[in-house]
């Protein structure tokens, strides 16, 4: 019995976030020496596999789709307080990081998590299913958050810029937020039937076999998950001094460590759909690609407009053309990825060559 209790709190998922989130509170404002790096960017591996854990345990727990809604969102909130908080500090390329971040997440869950889950479900056959309707719901809802946050201030004119004046971004982030929120009310009430994982015939399938972990062991893992988000996002804040200077090293555009972070922070997230997908739950990853972008979107661009009251520097939400085409493609191909409930490698194959196309112009601009 005394072994059974002991299980869950003295195990490596309980752990190692503790044990990152006090080598972050150690290092916190220190230049770090290479061999105290190492060690983060461990800790950091290792809590990004816990946040995974620990995710699936309250998932497990409330049930699809609040499962998916509970990494994503809690994800989203540290993301977007690091971004403020960088902002606030006046980092470097400040008055892009907003729209860097966010135009990074988009297009990493989109290709990046849905191209790795396809292809991590189709190795149980040639073939992924998914509910058209919910998907192409989540789809809709990323395509006009985008496109109201990030692509209209390029061609807005009330002020010079990539910029919104302030009526146009408190009309940004009112929408922005009102339509998340509306999203999220009809995905867990009445359309929530739209986002539970289905067989190779369309039906819904039945995951209560399985025996749900307790109330307490539920409530543990997600003051757990909290810590090791945390740990993630801090620790990855450790290193990114350590990334820059690679970069620069590299002779590579600044905007690589913003991306390279990005990744970073979006482990937690790709490892749990993915792990989804090879279960043949493919609709709870395409929940968590679609929901941590949306939650991105929804969530940082209501708190940046408040919060750029107080900033030093500009607000350039808008996006440059490169970009803008990247992200038109990448809706264009997603549509028909998502409106035949149904995808192959192929497809995967497609929203990976975007993911990579990105990555490159990254690199080289």
């Amino acid at each position: 019995m005394a072994a059974r209790l002991r299980l869950p709190y003295f195990s490596w998922a309980s752990i190692v976030p503790i044990l990152a989130i006090i080598v972050l509170a150690l290092a916190w404002g220190k230049s770090l020496p290479e061999f105290a790096i190492v060690v983060v960017t461990l800790l950091l591996a290792g809590a990004v596999l816990a946040a995974v854990h620990h995710a699936e345990v309250v998932a497990h727990r409330v049930g699809e789709p609040f499962g998916s809604l509970v990494l994503a969102v809690a994800v989203t909130v540290i993301e977007v307080a690091l971004i403020v908080t960088l902002m606030i500090a006046g980092a470097g390329a400040a008055e892009t990081l907003a729209r860097d971040t966010v135009f990074a997440a988009v297009i990493i869950t989109i290709n990046g998590i849905m191209g790795l889950s396809i292809v991590a479900g189709t190795r149980r056959g040639s073939a992924v299913s998914f509910n058209a309707e919910g998907t192409g719901a989540a789809l809709a809802t990323v395509a006009t958050l985008t496109t109201l946050g990030l692509v209209l201030p390029t061609f807005t004119t009330s002020r010079p810029g990539p910029v919104f004046s302030p009526p146009q971004l408190a009309f940004a982030a009112i929408t922005s937020l009102a339509l998340y929120l509306l999203f999220v009310a009809l995905q867990t009430g009445r359309h929530r039937d739209y986002f539970l994982p289905v067989g190779a015939e369309g039906a819904v399938i039945d995951d209560q076999h399985a025996v749900p972990p307790s109330t307490v062991a539920a409530l543990g893992s997600l003051g757990l998950l909290v810590v090791a988000l945390i740990a993630v996002v801090g620790d990855a804040k450790l290193v990114s001094p350590a990334v820059e200077r690679i970069v620069i090293a590299a002779g590579l555009p600044v905007s690589v460590v913003g991306v390279v972070i990005a990744m970073l922070i979006l482990l937690p997230e790709t490892l749990a759909a993915v792990r989804a997908a090879q279960r043949g739950r493919m609709q709870i990853s395409l929940n968590l690609a679609f929901g941590s972008a949306m939650a991105s979107i929804g969530l940082t661009i209501p708190t940046i407009a408040v919060v750029s009251i107080w900033l030093p520097v500009p607000l350039h939400l808008g996006l440059g053309a490169t970009h803008i085409v990247l992200f038109a493609l990448t809706c264009v191909v997603a549509v028909l990825t998502v409106l035949p409930g149904r995808a192959t490698l192929l497809q995967a194959g497609v929203h990976l060559a975007l993911l990579a196309a990105y990555l490159f112009l990254a690199i080289s601009p």
